[in-house]
Formats: C-alpha cells, structure tokens, sequence
C-alpha cells in the first residue's frame, strides 16, 4: 500500500487534528503517500482531495475542530454517492482510507468495502466515548474537562443563591461524561440513558438535602436520558416538590465539542492515528483502532458499530456513595 487518504466525518472532537497530523507524518515516515479528504464523505463524492505533506500538519495538534473539515453526507448513504466516491478515489489511486469519526462513519466504510473494496482503518473521534473497542475516544478527555470548569462556575453560583442547578451535558446515548463530571464536580445526583432514575428518588434525595439544611444542590443530567432533558426533568421535580427550592437549568451543549485538546487527548490522538496507518500497512481493514489497558487493539467494525458499550458501575455507586 502505497497510497492512502485520511478524513474526519460526524461530530467534531477536540484532538482529530492531533490524529490527522499523527496520520499524515506516520505516512511520511513509512514513505507512503498521504491524501486529505475535505469534508468527509462529501468530500470524497466531490473529489476535495490534494496531497498533504508535513508542512501541512505543522502548528495543528494543539487545535481543536479539524482542519480536514466535517459534514454528515445524504448522498454516500445511496449506491450512486458511493460510485461517485470510488471513481474520485480511484483519480488518485488511493488504496487505503483512515476514518477519524464514530458509528455513522464506520457503518459507511463497511458498506464501502463491501462494494468496492477499499480497506478502512477508524480511528475513535467523538466526546461521548460511546464506542466499543476502546477505553477512551478522541475528545472525551477534553470535553470532561470543559464540562467541569462550567459545573464548578455554576455550584459558585449556586451555593450563593441557593439554588439548585440541573445541568445538561452533552450524551445522546452515552452517560460516560454525565458520570465523570458529576464524580469530579461534586453533584448529588447524575441522570444517564444506561440507567434509569426515577423522578421520586431525584425528589427524595433533594428532600432529604433540605432536611439537612442543604440550600445548593448539583443534578447532572446527559442529554439522553430516559427520564428527558435538563428541562423536562426540571419540570417533573418542580411539580412534585413540597418545598419552595429555587430550580434552575443550564444546557451546556457545543461549547463541549470546541476548545484546545488537553495533553490526553493528543497524546491518545497521536496514538491512534499511527496505529490506523500501520494498521492498513499489516492488512487490517474494516477495524477501528483503539486503546485498551493502555495496548493499542483493533477491533472490527461490525462489533464497534453492534456492541454496546457499558457504563463502568462502580461509577454509578461511587456518585450515590460521595453524594450522601
């Protein structure tokens, strides 16, 4: 393999362009040529692809987004879109794909292979840590982070008003960050999709805070919870309350996916990224690289994309034990 292109695809995270460059410089070093795609899958339909090169990757891994751009593409879910994304590929003679994104990404690289056969080595970009396969995704560790300096503003704010905050983070179908905020910020209580808790005992635990002259009280609540959002759940506490408690919501929404990547994620985002491209060099595809127990690992895409991946229990009760 003597040709290959990289794209980032979906969700922005704070480290693809630590896993770009990581890419590209293995490439280099491998004496294997490099491609970037614009734009994901739109990209390669549209043939926004140029050869990259280390001075392309110079001064971006301490960036977030990603300088490769991303889009969710329509058009690569039809037969004809993936034709047209063969044929840009083929223009270049590229034999090989890294795919820096999450399940959609990866169910189109399957897809793709299937019909045209062009191996594909992901590498996990997205905040939520969803993806079986890995103990970490790229951005994760950064979007933890943003999360908590904005809960650790907000219980100032809280405790000197009284108040009690639901914050809504970022956890469609994920409460990995829900759970690590709420350990590290100190909150009574953490809602997430993999667990449900009921409105009564979220009412009975601020009860009994009230009881004991708890005036300020932090609830994180992942996006996706079976109960609802930050707001909805909000509603259902204040109409079940017996006492007068001063409710607020704040939704701390994108400003989880932005910012500069911390030292984790770069360094993981570095990892993987060489990781895809000897990958592709050994004759993995159709894998997402990974990192588990601190051992780089390949894992099928059929099991990233099928798999669950289970929330750490331990957690979950570490959460109910410190809040008390």
């Amino acid at each position: 393999m003597n040709k290959i292109a990289v794209f980032t695809s979906g969700g922005d995270a704070p480290g693809m362009n630590a896993c770009i460059r990581a890419v590209v410089r293995t490439s280099m070093y491998y004496g294997i040529e490099v491609f970037g795609i614009r734009r994901g899958y739109n990209g390669m339909i549209a043939g926004d692809i140029y050869q990259m090169t280390s001075h392309s990757v110079s001064n971006i891994i301490q960036r977030g987004g990603t300088i490769l751009k991303s889009a969710r593409s329509k058009e690569f879910m039809t037969k004809e879109g993936r034709q047209k994304a063969f044929e840009q590929l083929q223009k270049f003679g590229i034999q090989g794909l890294v795919a820096i994104g999450g399940n959609g990404t990866f169910t189109g690289a399957t897809t793709f292979y299937d019909e045209f056969g062009i191996p594909t080595v992901g590498a996990p970009g997205t905040i939520d840590n969803d993806l079986y396969g890995t103990d970490y995704t790229i951005g994760y560790d950064t979007a933890v982070n943003t999360a908590l300096e904005a809960i650790d503003k907000i219980r100032d704010t809280a405790d000197s008003h009284d108040r009690v905050f639901f914050i809504e983070v970022m956890g469609r179908d994920s409460g990995y960050i829900a759970i690590q905020c709420g350990i590290a910020g100190g909150a009574e209580i953490v809602m997430v999709p993999e667990v449900l808790t009921p409105i009564s005992e979220v009412v009975e635990t601020l009860k009994q805070g009230w009881n004991r002259s708890k005036s300020s009280s932090i609830i994180v609540v992942a996006e996706g919870d079976e109960e609802g959002n930050a707001a909805e759940v909000a509603d259902k506490i204040k109409a079940r309350l017996e006492v007068d408690m001063d409710i607020r919501v704040t939704t701390l929404g994108h400003i989880q996916r932005g910012g500069i990547p911390t030292a984790y994620d770069r360094i993981l985002a570095s990892r993987l990224g060489l990781g895809a491209v000897e990958g592709l060099m050994n004759g993995e595809k159709n894998v997402m690289v990974g990192l588990i127990n601190n051992e780089i690992v390949y894992t099928p895409f059929r099991d990233t994309i099928r798999l669950p991946k289970p929330i750490n229990e331990d957690m979950l009760r570490m959460v109910k034990i410190l809040s008390t």
